[in-house]
């Protein structure tokens, strides 16, 4: 908790940092200034790309006392404006979900080898981010906290499968291997409420420890503050419950 006779101080540059198969990737990291110890958290682009939102969401975590990092994860596939890029990754049929798994757990270990680490982190991620959040948190070994939101496509039927995508995250729930918070909007069609009730129920069926939260009033994105899809009251409510949760679960 921030008090005004503290010091404040943040720092945040690009950096690289050896992702899946031992790449370089782009990253963008973020830490608070000071002694220390502190936690990480990783987060993840959603399907816009490696965006302003991002960098701006990578800086908040700082503010809060988190080493933060967000991967470029559309590095490998050309570069230009966020818009571009992004666009030419879905031009080339997207990443792979090993791919994806791979930088994240780069980066998490990037983070967990600095000096200013307490050892613990954990990885974030919204619409096409979150299900990649899910994801890692199964299937990358580390990850102390993971914050799902609006993670669509973790509940996919076999014809939503493809080469890059050819397992459902909702199959991977058995290999949770740490708490989960998940924030969805009742409006969203992706996912919609009838798939966020099954992700649940699979969260149950195996004895996990989660939270869910879903928003009247919020659709696909409620967050993004430069989009008609924003809604205040629901985004500052779901800010503060991650600020709780990662608090509670990744503090020394």
């Amino acid at each position: 908790m921030y008090e005004t006779q503290m010091y404040e101080g943040l720092l945040a540059d690009t950096i690289t940092v050896n992702g899946n198969d031992g790449d370089p990737i782009h990253t963008y990291f973020a830490r608070p200034l000071g002694g220390g110890p502190f936690p990480g958290v990783v987060l993840i682009h959603h399907l816009p790309g490696w965006d302003e939102w991002y960098r701006e969401a990578t800086r908040k975590f700082a503010h809060h006392g988190y080493l933060a990092v967000s991967p470029d994860l559309y590095c490998r596939e050309g570069h230009g404006s966020p818009d571009d890029a992004a666009a030419n990754a879905r031009g080339l049929g997207g990443v792979s979900d090993d791919q994806v798994v791979g930088d994240v757990a780069g980066a998490m270990r990037y983070l967990k080898s600095l000096p200013s680490s307490n050892g613990k982190v954990g990885v974030f991620g919204t619409c096409s981010g979150g299900r990649h959040t899910f994801l890692a948190a199964c299937r990358a070994e580390g990850f102390d906290a993971a914050v799902e939101c609006w993670g669509g496509r973790v509940v996919m039927s076999a014809g939503d499968l493809t080469p890059k995508q050819p397992v459902a995250p909702i199959d991977y729930t058995k290999d949770l291997s740490c708490p989960l918070l998940g924030l969805f909007g009742e409006e969203d069609q992706s996912p919609p409420p009838e798939q966020v009730a099954t992700h649940e129920q699979e969260l149950k069926n195996h004895g996990k420890d989660y939270e869910f939260h879903t928003y009247p009033n919020a659709g696909h994105g409620f967050f993004y503050y430069d989009r008609p899809a924003y809604r205040q009251e629901q985004a500052v409510d779901g800010w503060n419950k991650i600020w709780d949760f990662l608090g509670r679960h990744l503090s020394a």
